[in-house]
């Protein structure tokens, strides 16, 4: 399936340039009985219905030429939410001052999951301020300990 994600992320990447969006993601999953191809799409000021159609119709195309896909699927391109995934490091710097939630691989201080404001990232340690009760607390987390990084809403 990582194949299946690797090829379609080559594949969008011109495309994505092609109509001035960023790609943020690309998941295969099975859901019951049906396959989704999807692909996340995003620019600075938001995307909106047909930028996303743009990028569907021109990847759909080439997906038919290419046919590397055995089972059936559904193709969806769609804005990655308010929750967006943060991929890269980059997506990281860029997200400075944001509220993430940060999933480890392994325990920190006893949690394998944080939420607060991300108040720096440098040489690769995302530093967030966490809220723990009523007192406020800095959680050092290296990028490499990080299953996934994403967006998140404050409650």
């Amino acid at each position: 399936m990582s194949n299946i994600v690797a090829k379609t992320e080559e594949l969008v990447k011109p495309i994505c340039e092609a109509n001035n969006v960023e790609l943020v993601d690309v998941e295969y999953v099975k859901e019951g009985q049906n396959f989704f191809l999807r692909v996340y799409v995003d620019t600075p000021e938001g995307i909106d219905i047909d930028q996303c159609a743009d990028v569907a119709e021109a990847l759909s195309e080439k997906l038919d030429q290419h046919d590397y896909i055995e089972d059936e699927y559904m193709l969806e391109v769609s804005s990655p939410g308010a929750e967006r995934p943060l991929k890269t490091k980059e997506a990281v710097a860029e997200s400075i001052g944001a509220y993430i939630n940060v999933k480890t691989y392994k325990a920190i201080d006893g949690q394998k999951e944080f939420e607060g404001h991300l108040i720096k990232f440098e040489e690769d340690i995302l530093t967030l301020e966490v809220l723990v009760k009523t007192r406020k607390k800095v959680v050092e987390i290296p990028y490499d300990k990080a299953a996934k990084v994403r967006l998140a809403i404050k409650f």
